[in-house]
């Protein structure tokens, strides 16, 4: 597994592959001969739908790569138990189980409830070489993942709070 992302790491940067503003997320795969599964992406819409679906700051982050300012995401100092969820698909991502306090002014998790459900991705915007995390299902930006993060498994899933939306443990 990991040689396989290695590879797919080498011929991103190779290729001058920029995941977030470019082609679709399923085209930007074929593109880059990578080994990675595709045909999971089954939410295709307009940009149109999707803005008039998320509204202005949603869809500008998941669709449009931006980034919310630190500390000002709803789910910053969130600490309910429950689960989280893309905000585009409803697709569950993460649990309370695993978020942590970074201090990076983003929820941040240690791990994902299902790592088939995040796709990631090199982004190399703002002249730094980064892993971008979108949703599997809806090609959604959600944040990026570093390797900084807590034991278990040493990963920061740094996600913007516009990109979830969160269920209550009941």
């Amino acid at each position: 597994m990991r040689t396989a992302f290695m590879l797919l790491l080498a011929t991103m940067i190779v290729c001058g592959y920029n995941s977030c503003r470019s082609r679709s997320l399923k085209k930007q795969f074929q593109a880059s001969n990578s080994l990675i599964d595709t045909t999971f992406l089954i939410m295709e819409k307009t940009e149109a739908e999707w803005l008039a679906e998320l509204g202005a700051e949603k869809y500008s982050v998941l669709r449009q790569c931006s980034t919310e300012p630190p500390f000002t995401g709803k789910y910053v100092d969130h600490h309910e138990k429950g689960r989280y969820r893309c905000a585009g698909c409803n697709t569950i991502l993460f649990s309370s189980e695993t978020k942590y306090d970074s201090g990076s002014g983003w929820p941040s998790f240690f791990d994902a409830i299902d790592k088939t459900k995040i796709v990631e991705a090199v982004d190399t915007t703002f002249g730094m070489v980064r892993v971008e995390i979108k949703c599997a299902r809806c090609g959604g930006h959600l944040g990026h993942v570093f390797t900084d993060g807590p034991d278990p498994t040493g990963l920061r899933y740094c996600v913007n709070s516009a990109a979830l939306e969160f269920d209550a443990e009941k």
